[in-house]
Formats: structure tokens, sequence, C-alpha cells
């Protein structure tokens, strides 16, 4: 799956199909799908896609024009920029290229078991969850991860998205699937879909998420993956801890992820 995934990044900007994958690897097309996809978490085509996100993104913010990145990054035409929106649900890539200038952030706060909780979407789904002791902090906290963004408060879209966290909190709804508008490089994607997956009141260890997702040696990555998730509880890093069982490090801090592992168990 190593040798495959090298395949992909090597030509991501080309047509590679399942067939002309399987052949590289020596594999039957249907096994090698199904194999990739439990491995790495997606499929070789989403794999790509991602990649393929990375690279326009990457271009447009080196300065180059959205056709230049579009070629560059090998989507062919740029209707096929926006049918596989590679800046997130919520931004056209020219609104990207500006620093996400005239995107509708929504917020509201509430008070949760673990202290003030603050969710923030765009039109999309949610981009954004955080956990604290002070609102103002919070609203600072979401003004720098979107600088360039409309920022404003309103608990009315937002009520039952919250409502299903505090749901979750509680111990009632062990498994959230809410909608999310969010950036993430290929790798992030890998570790976050994990991290769905790890059941309810159940931990791994970074070391066990880098062997599982295919990447062994990339304990560290995973961590700064963990570190970098901006929905906290939706995507749930406070399930990944040290190899011994160390709570280690939470960007909301360690106490609360204590009480959220004892909650959960």
């Amino acid at each position: 799956m190593r040798k495959a995934c090298d395949f992909i990044e090597q030509n991501a900007e080309l047509s590679i199909t399942l067939a002309t994958l399987a052949r590289h690897v020596h594999a039957s097309p249907f096994h090698f799908q199904r194999t990739f996809t439990r491995i790495v978490g997606i499929s070789p085509r989403a794999y790509q896609d991602a990649l393929r996100a990375v690279r326009f993104r990457r271009g447009l913010r080196e300065g180059a024009d959205v056709t230049g990145a579009t070629y560059d990054a090998g989507y062919g035409s740029s209707s096929r920029v926006y049918e596989r929106l590679p800046t997130g649900r919520g931004m056209t890539p020219a609104v990207y290229k500006k620093g996400a200038v005239g995107v509708d952030v929504r917020y509201a706060i509430a008070d949760s078991p673990l202290g003030r909780l603050l969710v923030a979407a765009t039109s999309k789904g949610i981009c954004s969850v955080k956990l604290g002791d002070k609102d103002e902090t919070l609203e600072d906290d979401l003004r720098r991860e979107y600088p360039a963004a409309s920022i404003s408060p309103d608990r009315s879209d937002l009520a039952r998205w919250i409502k299903a966290i505090l749901t979750h909190l509680n111990g009632r709804r062990p498994h959230l699937d809410l909608p999310l508008d969010i950036q993430a490089t290929a790798f992030q994607w890998k570790v976050w879909r994990y991290l769905q997956s790890i059941p309810y009141g159940e931990t791994r260890a970074y070391s066990q998420v880098a062997r599982d997702i295919g990447a062994p040696e990339a304990v560290r990555a995973v961590a700064r993956a963990c570190a970098t998730n901006p929905v906290c509880l939706v995507i749930p890093c406070h399930r990944v801890v040290g190899k011994n069982g160390s709570l280690t490090g939470y960007r909301w801090g360690v106490e609360r992820k204590r009480r959220l592992l004892e909650k959960e168990k």
C-alpha cells in the first residue's frame, strides 16, 4: 500500500485507473481497492483527490492564478476544480486565494460539562469546535483561525449541532456524525478518519494509529494531526494517548481529556 501511495503521489496530476494501480502492486483490482481503503482509510481515488487539492491550494498560496493552479494540479478543467472542491465546501478557489475574504462564519457559545463550548460553521458545515473557560478567549481564537472571514454570533442556525454535541458529552449519543467544512492535507484526513473509527470508550496509542494507517514511522506526524484538529469532539483526538496510557497533551487541557475519557468509559 505504501508503494501504491508513492505511485499516486508521483503521478497525482495524471488520470490513474484502478486497474493501473492494481497492476503496479501485482494485485487484483477488487482486492487492491478493498485493502487500500481498509489500511489508508480512504479510497485510492479520494487519496489522489486529496493530493491534488493540496497541490492546488499550495499553488494559489504561492501566487499562481486559478487557471495555472488548476492545470498544475492535474484537474484538466475549471469545472473539475469546482466539482472536487479542493478548497473546502464553503470556499471557491478565488475566495481561498484571497484568504477567505467574504466567507461568512457564524458561531455560538454554550455551557458544557467541560466548560464553555464554541461551535462555528459556514453555510456548508461545522468549521470549528473549541473548549475553554472564557468566551473572549474562544472568540479571539476563532478570529485568528479565520482572519479574513466575516465572523458573527448566530445561535439560531447552530442550535441543533450544539444540542447534538452536548448530548454526546452527556453520554447519550456515543457517535457524532455532523457535516464538516474543514481544510486538511491527505495525511490529516487519513488520521482524522481513523480517529472517527475509534469506538466510544476506547483509546489508541499514537504509535498504533501510525501503524494502522500504514505509516508506522509517522508517530510525530500523527501527533501533529491530532493537535491541529479544528473540530474537537466531532473528530475525537482525545482518544489518542501515549504508549503507556499516559494522557500526554491536549489542546484544550489534559484535565478535560481525562474527564472526557473517564466519561466515555
